[in-house]
């Protein structure tokens, strides 16, 4: 694997725990809100990864990351019988999206700490090239 592979697997992997990380947000910034419907209602979203492999010509093989989709939970949503609240349907529940916020927090502890490893490895990566570069010296 050539060097210049290493900063793409890397700069992939920091773009997708990126993307990680602000569906995540989205999910904790929307916890709490309510609807007056189903169909209203937020519903947790995650990434879906996938590894994309690249043959090179020379018999070097990479894979970087990409994001393939960012898909909805199927979790049910929270339906909640509070008749005096505005929101209200006419049966008088309130709908609060499937997000749960323990397991949010978890992936985003997880994705910071998966996006710093892949920053640690760029700069390895970058101080290995530095280090090369000053044996012809």
């Amino acid at each position: 694997m050539s060097l210049f592979n290493i900063f793409d697997v890397a700069g992939s992997g920091m773009s997708a725990q990126s993307v990680r990380l602000n569906t995540t947000a989205s999910n904790l910034a929307n916890a709490d809100t309510v609807s007056s419907s189903q169909d209203q209602t937020y519903r947790a979203r995650q990434p879906v990864f996938a590894a994309m492999l690249e043959q090179a010509t020379d018999e070097q093989v990479g894979a970087q990351v990409q994001v393939a989709a960012i898909v909805e939970s199927d979790a049910p949503l929270v339906r909640q019988y509070s008749p005096n609240h505005p929101l209200a349907d006419t049966d008088g529940y309130i709908y609060k999206p499937n997000v749960n916020v323990v397991e949010e927090m978890a992936n985003m502890m997880s994705a910071s700490q998966s996006y710093q490893a892949n920053a640690q490895v760029a700069s390895a990566a970058k101080d290995l090239a530095k280090a090369t570069l000053q044996l012809g010296k």
